[in-house]
């Protein structure tokens, strides 16, 4: 069986119960970064062999863990903080265990994108995740143009090297709408900012971001 496991995105106390209980019965723990899971997992007293899987190895990799599924190995998946699949290593291992007919279940828990959405004061009754955007100004502009016309509150992962431009970016596509950005989620210096994308650039302007960021940007309005 395949697990993919939801950890702490900053709170190592929002690990679930199932998530441990599970991490202390699977053979294998597959991880984006072993380092990191190494610590996770020695600060609730759990040893397991780890198998590094991130996005420059997982096509090598994929076959290894796949055949330690199919002879009856179980694998836990887990990225640094978060849900696995969602702008993390995952898809292609699920969509590989689908395609062998192979058992894949979930043990759910924090995703920084969700807490954010909320936070954020926008609509949540629909809305679209669009993950990091490009890095390049010109692809970027290309990419937020996609959901120029939605309606849909739009959720948004970015860094701190590149928040300014990328909500200077947002403010020339979309104009000036009402956005949240939060920051060091679960975190001691969370932090959730809201307003326009104007007064949030002018906020930010003379600060040095620090962590990674969730971007929540109101849909279109229709007349």
């Amino acid at each position: 069986m395949l697990y993919l496991i939801a950890t702490p995105i900053g709170n190592l106390a929002d690990i679930s119960l199932r998530a441990l209980e599970t991490l202390k019965s699977v053979d294998y723990v597959a991880s984006e970064d072993t380092r990191k899971t190494g610590l996770l997992l020695k600060h609730f007293g759990i040893s397991k062999p780890q198998i590094a899987f991130h996005e420059h190895n997982e096509q090598q990799v994929l076959p290894r863990i796949l055949a330690l599924l199919q002879a009856g190995q179980s694998v836990a998946l887990v990225s640094n903080a978060g849900t696995p699949g969602i702008a993390d290593p995952g898809f292609v291992l699920v969509r590989a265990c689908i395609a062998y007919d192979l058992p894949v279940t979930m043990i759910p828990g924090p995703a920084a994108l969700i807490m954010a959405l909320v936070l954020s004061g926008l609509p949540t009754h629909s809305f679209t995740f669009r993950g990091f955007p490009p890095r390049k100004p010109g692809k970027r502009r290309r990419f937020l143009e996609v959901d120029a016309n939605s309606p849909h509150t739009l959720v948004f992962y970015e860094s701190p090297h590149r928040l300014k431009a990328f909500l200077a970016d947002a403010l020339a596509v979309y104009g000036d709408r009402e956005t949240a950005v939060a920051n060091e989620l679960t975190k001691l210096f969370e932090g959730v900012r809201r307003g326009t994308l104007s007064a949030l650039l002018t906020t930010l302007e003379n600060e040095e971001p620090r962590g990674e960021y969730v971007v929540v940007i109101s849909g279109l309005e229709k007349v």
